[in-house]
């Protein structure tokens, strides 16, 4: 258990607490409105929801336990120590509170502030979803010394509110299996679990959040409890990578009713990792906060320099991308009533946010730097050989920019364009070398599908500075086809192709040269990725033919299922069998076919899922520590197939 004392209930947080907006039905209906698609993305938001009123309690300081479990036949069971759902009558609807709860869309103790001043999920909303969506779901309640329970089937109730015994426990517990008819994807991942239940008890410093699987041939249990809150969130995302100062820069406090918390450290890695929070939720398109935290930022360090005689020129001063090279940070804010906006609906848009934030960090940030000037000048030191490199990185910019290299006609590569102007019926294919380019030209839709052939392996961005990675002939030549520009030139709305496929091969180079191209679009156009428009071709491994009748299988699996089905069981001898250990060797009519034609083909969206464990990753796959990587190597090769040799 941890320190944090839990608060006793009180009057506060009864049936009177719960208003209501109704209307359920239409979440059968249209599920991904609510949880965003049917697939393995959204049947893991269900488990969300359910936690995130848990974490609530929390935020209200009365839970410091959490307990996720995958049970056998994929039963979710989420049970926390917090004051338990109201049971008693609401005086509107006519029935208990936690029936309402459970069946009222928009209902929920969110939207009264006596009850909960910050939420983090969708309280009540959340909960009726997962309930709308559950083959069956039932909740338990632990309050006042009794046992509550209510059973719901699809959405409609079953059994209605009943007290089934004593306890001394207080809580929730929600369990429910989703809807098998609804979501395509079927199984939990706890990889995918883990990596939101690990952050969320990095943000909310003190609470326990405990995740088990039972299910068969698994048993597995782990305990997230980080006393330290977001100073190991750094130590965690940095674990990776060598640190400028071994002490991890913590600012915690509160303005004008606005709860901050920051946490950050230096590294000698030239990318910026900045991870922002509004009530636990990932504000992946940044916002107010994170504005205020870097306008803060830049003018606190550029004072210091200044102050203390730092800069060789009396003109001299470090940009926004100067001080944050190498930056790992995290800014976790607490806002009674957020307002989102952006295409996904994670960028904070509260303008009030801005000021409080640059306030609160500057006079922070200022204090401490006095106080450690040893770490100050570490600091810039760091930032004034980033502006050095900036001045070349300018140069090399302007090399990239649409007009001028597209009329020189000397694009390495040559790419070859569509015919169709318009960005949204617009593909670009990045093949790896001529052989492959080649079948894709040829292949090709001319219409609506652009080809850029990439000549070898391109400069690995994780370990090298912004002016190298722009004087990258592949680099530039990708930069320009794409039409968006770069850092501070980077404009989405100029982006000429709204599908950029990565299209290797099924090898180990195809792998790296994949894993470099996503290190560099992650890193440094991570808008592409956010907003959807990055891809990653699934070419075919096999080519099985009898006579006439072909197939294509993406593994071995599916080609044995192939050969069966061809031959009616019969001698497989009779099968022509190809691998394809290239994209070069199929003819512009099979690569077509099985891997451009929109009818047929199997293209990977690549979205940012976790931010922090995205970068985790790439600092291990990509960077300069060895040992983290052999690590991974070792503990992941045994899942590793179809590596030629």
């Amino acid at each position: 258990m941890s320190d944090k004392k839990i608060t006793p209930i009180g009057k506060g947080y009864s049936a009177e607490s719960i208003t209501v907006l109704k209307g359920l039905d239409a979440v059968r209906k249209r599920p991904a409105m609510y949880i965003g698609d049917v697939g393995k993305r959204g049947l893991h938001h269900l488990v969300y929801e359910v936690i995130d009123n848990s974490i609530d309690e929390a935020l209200a300081g009365h839970c410091d336990k959490i307990t996720v479990t995958i049970g056998e036949g994929e039963i979710i069971t989420v049970e926390d120590n917090g004051r338990g759902i109201p049971v008693d009558m609401h005086k509107d609807e006519k029935r208990p509170a936690l029936e309402v709860v459970m069946t009222s869309l928009h209902a929920g103790g969110k939207f009264d502030k006596d009850s909960y001043k910050v939420s983090g999920g969708l309280h009540g909303v959340g909960v009726s979803v997962v309930n709308a969506l559950s083959d069956w779901l039932v909740a338990e309640v632990y309050r006042d010394g009794k046992i509550y329970e209510v059973s719901f089937e699809k959405g409609v109730m079953t059994k209605s509110m009943k007290t089934t015994g004593t306890t001394k426990k207080r809580g929730t517990k929600v369990s429910f299996k989703a809807d098998s008819e609804l979501f395509s994807h079927k199984f939990f991942d706890w990889d995918i679990l883990e990596d939101r239940i690990r952050e969320l008890a990095f943000l909310n410093k003190g609470i326990k959040i405990v995740l088990k699987d039972d299910r068969k041939d698994e048993n597995r249990k782990e305990v997230y409890h980080y006393k330290g809150g977001l100073k190991q969130f750094i130590e965690y995302l940095n674990e990776n990578k060598h640190s400028l100062h071994p002490q991890v820069i913590v600012i915690e406090g509160e303005k004008e009713d606005v709860p901050i918390d920051i946490a950050f450290q230096y590294t000698d890695s030239y990318t910026e990792n900045i991870l922002s929070y509004v009530n636990n939720i990932n504000t992946i398109e940044g916002g107010t906060h994170l504005s205020g935290m870097r306008t803060a930022l830049t003018r606190t360090l550029n004072n210091y320099a200044t102050r203390n005689n730092m800069f060789k020129k009396t003109s001299a001063t470090l940009s926004g991308d100067d001080v944050r090279e190498g930056l790992t940070a995290v800014i976790s804010i607490k806002v009674a009533e957020p307002q989102f906006e952006g295409q996904t609906k994670t960028k904070l848009g509260n303008g009030d946010i801005k000021g409080i934030v640059d306030s609160f960090i500057s006079d922070q940030l200022n204090e401490f730097m006095e106080q450690h000037p040893a770490i100050a000048k570490r600091i810039i030191e760091k930032s004034l050989m980033a502006a050095q490199a900036r001045d070349a990185a300018r140069k090399a910019r302007e090399l990239t920019r649409r007009k001028s290299a597209l009329e020189s006609g000397d694009l390495p590569g040559k790419l070859s364009d569509c015919s169709t102007k318009d960005p949204a019926l617009c593909e670009i294919y990045l093949v790896e070398g001529d052989s492959a380019g080649g079948s894709a030209k040829q292949g090709r839709d001319r219409r609506y599908q652009a080809i850029l052939p990439l000549r070898g392996k391109i400069i690995n961005s994780e370990k090298a500075r912004v002016d190298k990675i722009l004087n990258n002939n592949e680099i530039r030549t990708m930069i320009t086809a794409f039409g968006t520009g770069f850092k501070d030139d980077f404009d989405l709305e100029k982006l000429r192709y709204h599908k950029i496929v990565i299209m290797t091969d099924a090898d180990v180079d195809g792998a790296h040269i994949r894993t470099l191209l996503l290190t560099f679009l992650f890193r440094y156009l991570p808008e592409l990725i956010i907003q959807g428009h990055v891809y990653i071709a699934m070419p075919p491994l096999y080519r099985v033919s009898l006579g006439k009748k072909e197939r294509y299988a993406f593994d071995d699996e599916e080609r044995d299922k192939h050969i069966k089905q061809l031959t009616d069981g019969g001698d497989p001898k009779r099968i022509k069998l190809q691998r394809y250990k290239g994209l070069g060797e199929m003819n512009p009519g099979q690569l077509w076919e099985t891997t451009m034609d929109p009818e047929r083909r199997t293209m990977m969206q690549v979205n940012l899922g976790d931010a922090a464990s995205a970068d985790k990753i790439f600092s291990t796959l990509m960077g300069d520590v060895v040992e983290p990587r052999r690590e991974f190597i070792q503990t992941h090769a045994k899942y590793v197939t179809n590596i030629d040799v």
